[in-house]
């Protein structure tokens, strides 16, 4: 499970990098205009659905069938179930998107009523919309080839993919350079078509990796098998689940158009917090699901309980400190990384506390990762369900609530304050059904782990006073990234320093987990 989180990670951890450079472009070229809110409420809105639908309750309910399925009937019927599957998901995407882009006026005008008082603004959102929304249909397949890769242990394709999406908007950003066509919305045009077009390239990759994995998924006439109906049954409940989560992003998106700039200083505090949960959550739930089902299919109950265990103490061990260095200096990192171009030094001061609220939640949207797998392995998809009902009342209240008092920042704090009673929730009831307890050697190392990221923390608050003058407003990029890559690797290296001091992480068991 190590390696292929590993696999997973590192793969990822590409993908964020090259993401890190797309969003520098994007800000560069469009900082916090109007343009840059259109757009990102474009494609927000189809990776909504594909969440919703594909790698939310779908794969969920999907992955588990599937993998039991290798594990009992062999990889030729499995390959049946999939196409029967897959063919089913097209027919209904197709329906779906034609259906969503017929209505799109409507549509954006409930999910974003702050753009209607700006005709500019939302008949730009309109139109880069609709140029999106097919980029659900191309990515909800992509999640279901990914879903049947990562059954037959085959992670690398699957977590390549989302590198073509940032090479793709990179090149979109030099296309727009090379026409000059500046913060206008001719660059809101060429990156909605540049994400069309993403989505088409991780589709082809990954049905060129499933037909090398002997999984040609080749639709066929789509039929309401029980096979079908046992997948959508399993889903009905993670797409109400899904759906009230996704309710939190509406709500969030529908209060930010009514705050001047609130939807772009949202978007890029939510950019760089996501590349340590991509990195280190996503990777360890895509490894753990299909590992828990796997084991529990053959009775190891032993193993899926140590499984999770080694999930949970790598996740915080990653995890944890990513969180403490994103609220200790968000501001050096917000100005080395977007602070060019279009992006001014009052939008880093308006993104820094958003992204310190959400860097809170961090670690129990990583470790929600950890917990979910262990209901879906066991196809309770109803349980997660109420939890997410709860939650999402906490998101809704708390946006409402908040950002009356302290604007967009409170959008993303109530986001961290839902995501932790979702994870509570789900931690303790898995404790309580006796399906999940910490072991002995995660009981002695998780306290001192936290030690370890608290005192990293404290160290970088020191080093970011005392690094204070590569931030001032006359300083140039070059001091602030030397200032930022200095602040990086002292919290790096005294973060392990004091993992092995305190027995939370022994440098040669790191050094054993990189050989692997």
């Amino acid at each position: 499970m190590l390696r292929s989180a590993a696999t997973v990670g590192s793969l990822t951890l590409v993908s964020r990098l090259l993401g890190f450079v797309r969003d520098q472009l994007i800000a560069f070229a469009l900082g916090t205009s109007f343009v840059a809110e259109a757009f990102f409420v474009a494609q927000r809105f189809p990776n909504l659905f594909r969440a919703l639908f594909a790698e939310g309750a779908f794969n969920n309910a999907f992955v588990p069938l599937f993998a039991k399925r290798v594990e009992s009937d062999g990889e030729a019927r499995a390959r049946d179930f999939a196409i029967e599957v897959f063919s089913f998901l097209l027919a209904w995407l197709i329906v779906f998107s034609a259906a969503a882009m017929i209505a799109m006026p409507l549509v954006i005008y409930v999910i974003a009523p702050g753009f209607h008082a700006s005709g500019e603004t939302f008949q730009l959102a309109v139109d880069l919309t609709r140029i999106c929304f097919p980029y659900l249909l191309f990515m909800s397949l992509t999640a279901l080839q990914s879903g049947v890769l990562n059954s037959l242990n085959r992670f690398t394709a699957a977590a390549a993919a989302p590198i073509l999406l940032n090479v793709v908007m990179i090149a979109s950003n030099l296309v727009a350079w090379l026409m000059a066509t500046g913060n206008t919305p001719k660059t809101g045009y060429i990156f909605a078509w540049g994400l069309f077009a993403s989505g088409i390239a991780q589709y082809a990759l990954l049905a060129i990796a499933c037909r090398r994995a002997d999984m040609r998924l080749v639709p066929r006439w789509p039929r309401l098998t029980p096979d079908v109906k046992k997948v959508i049954t399993l889903s009905i409940p993670g797409i109400i689940s899904g759906g009230v989560m996704q309710i939190n992003l509406v709500v969030a998106t529908m209060i930010a158009t009514t705050l001047p700039g609130a939807v772009a200083f949202l978007y890029y505090a939510d950019r760089l917090y996501q590349l340590p949960l991509g990195v280190i959550g996503v990777a360890i739930g895509v490894v753990l699901l299909p590992d828990l089902s796997r084991k529990l299919r053959a009775g190891n109950e032993a193993g899926a309980l140590s499984s999770q265990n080694r999930a949970l103490e790598l996740s915080m061990f990653l995890t944890l400190p990513a969180a403490i260095a994103l609220m200790a200096v968000p501001h050096p990192i917000i100005h080395t990384v977007f602070e060019h171009g279009a992006f001014t030094r009052a939008d880093t001061f308006a993104v820094a506390p958003a992204l310190l609220a959400f860097a809170s939640g961090l670690v129990a949207f990583s470790l929600s990762k950890v917990f979910q797998p262990g209901f879906y392995a066991r196809e309770d998809t109803r349980t997660p369900m109420q939890f997410a009902v709860i939650s999402v009342g906490v998101n809704v209240v708390g946006s409402l609530v908040l950002s009356h008092v302290m604007g967009h920042v409170g959008i993303a704090l109530a986001t961290s304050l839902a995501a932790w009673t979702n994870t509570i929730l789900l931690g303790v009831t898995l404790s309580r059904r006796g399906l999940f307890s910490l072991d002995e050697r995660a009981r002695h190392r998780l306290p001192r782990i936290v030690a370890s990221g608290l005192g990293m923390g404290g160290l970088l608050l020191a080093g970011a006073w005392a690094l204070e003058g590569n931030y001032a407003e006359h300083a140039g990029f070059l001091a602030a990234a030397w200032g930022l890559a200095v602040l990086v690797c002292g919290g790096i290296v005294s973060y392990f320093v004091l993992a092995h001091l305190t027995g939370a992480m022994r440098l040669s068991e790191l050094k054993s987990m990189l050989k692997r």
